[in-house]
């Protein structure tokens, strides 16, 4: 049984016609969001998903300090929601993290599925984000598992060689998940943009996946990327 898995930060200015337009056409089957902001009218990611047949789980992270703004994550799947969970992970005064846990049932077998969008560190080591990713850790089933985002992390960073002694990393060349036309950094150095990695899509030794695909979808200053499972 296969399935289409798609993680992206769709970014909370971003382009939202763009953005709904590689959705509607993408039709993955679960599907993970970040920086989705429901209380937007101009960018009504939920009623879009709806429409398209997926149910979700939302879980709100933090305000957006110039406009007040809700940044939430999202999973959404076109199969049933079973059982679903928030996780809150280890954060700051001023920016709290969680991950989003969905039980889907895929035609009589459960996957467990999570989806989470680390404290942004401007890709330095950070012991907050460490603990996230420990906190993170724990919680994982050891079978059935997809665990997807935006980690904000390097492949060479800590929380994610963490993440790679637990689980398959669906990419190990090195890749870029960044757009440079929209990514706008003002703390990190601007040379190693175009080459940096924050996005991944992990899963448990169980399942069968393909090497991430990443997208050049317009509209966020992060690109999405995908994986085909086979459970």
């Amino acid at each position: 049984m296969k399935l289409k898995i798609l993680s992206w930060n769709i970014w909370y200015d971003g382009d939202f016609e763009k953005i709904s337009k590689f959705l509607s056409e993408f039709n993955a089957d679960i599907v993970g969001l970040g920086e989705v902001v429901p209380d937007d009218p101009t960018r009504d990611t939920i009623a879009f998903m709806r429409k398209l047949g997926y149910q979700h789980i939302l879980a709100p992270i933090l305000t957006i300090q110039k406009d007040g703004r809700t940044m939430s994550n999202a999973l959404f799947s076109k199969y049933p929601i079973m059982k679903s969970k928030i996780h809150k992970l280890p954060d700051t005064k001023t920016d709290r993290r969680n991950a989003i846990q969905a039980d889907i049932d895929v035609k009589g077998k459960i996957i467990h599925v999570f989806m989470t969008h680390l404290l942004h560190t401007h890709q330095k080591p950070d012991s907050i984000q460490e603990s996230q990713i420990e906190s993170l850790i724990k919680m994982l089933t050891k079978e059935n598992t997809i665990v997807m985002g935006d980690f904000n992390a390097t492949p060479e960073s800590v929380a994610i060689k963490k993440m790679r002694e637990n689980l398959v990393d669906t990419e190990l060349k090195p890749v870029s998940t960044l757009n440079p036309n929209l990514f706008d950094c003002p703390n990190c150095d601007p040379s190693i943009i175009p080459n940096t990695r924050l996005d991944y899509i992990f899963t448990s030794k169980d399942i069968k996946a393909r090497s991430l695909k990443i997208h050049e979808a317009n509209g966020s200053d992060h690109l999405a990327i995908s994986t085909l499972t086979e459970l």
